[in-house]
């Protein structure tokens, strides 16, 4: 069980490793690592390159998530000696092995996104209804507020209730909250400057040309 559990996560962590903004680097010529706020997500392609990168970005970063997790359910279904339980244990222990791998990649010294991204394409796959829902949810506040983070905040917080109350196991729960704690850690510059008014707005990122 041990050994299943760690090769789950090893291969989520590489999937995770997958970098949208590698692609974005290798179009615009730009290091998000170098600029913005030097993170190497759809957030800051956004507000660093504008919103056709950052959509591009996110579209990559999302589908790794997405197909991470359909995989494991595919590889999984073939065994038919594992329990419901143990089944999604392992569907969210491949999702915190993607959102590990996208947030440190081993290739960027251990320093990469923030995983939003990817968490969206995750959740979508695990449940389209709810990820859609918590995606529109996503788009409204950061919009109506004009601040990326409060979407992000709002997305892990129905991950994490829709894991709770639909996903069988105290195990998913416990994974999700794990990785809604690793979020808060590395937005809390965000959360700062949200509270300061120094937090770009999202309309900032419309003005950049693309």
């Amino acid at each position: 069980m041990l050994k299943a559990i760690i090769i789950f996560l090893l291969v989520g962590y590489l999937i995770g490793c997958i970098h949208g903004s590698k692609v974005a680097q290798f179009l615009s010529g730009v290091d998000l690592k170098k600029t913005g706020f030097g993170n190497a997500g759809a957030s800051n392609a956004t507000l660093s390159l504008g919103w056709k990168y950052g959509i591009l970005v996110g579209l990559i970063d999302i589908g790794k998530g997405v197909a991470a997790i359909i995989g494991a359910h595919v590889y999984l279904a073939d065994i038919t000696q594992l329990t419901e339980v143990q089944v999604w244990i392992f569907i969210y222990i491949v999702a915190a092995g993607v959102i590990l791998g996208h947030n440190f990649p081993f290739y960027m010294g251990f320093n990469g996104g923030k995983g939003t991204a990817s968490i969206i394409g995750i959740l979508l796959a695990i449940d389209w209804k709810v990820g859609l829902f918590a995606l529109i949810l996503f788009v409204i506040f950061s919009f109506v507020t004009s601040f990326l983070i409060v979407g992000v905040l709002e997305f892990y917080l129905v991950f994490c209730t829709a894991t709770y109350l639909w996903i069988p196991g105290v195990g998913p729960t416990f994974i999700a909250l794990f990785l809604f704690s690793i979020a808060i850690i590395l937005h809390i510059e965000n959360i700062k400057r949200l509270m300061l008014g120094t937090e770009p707005k999202v309309t900032s990122a419309f003005k950049k040309k693309n």
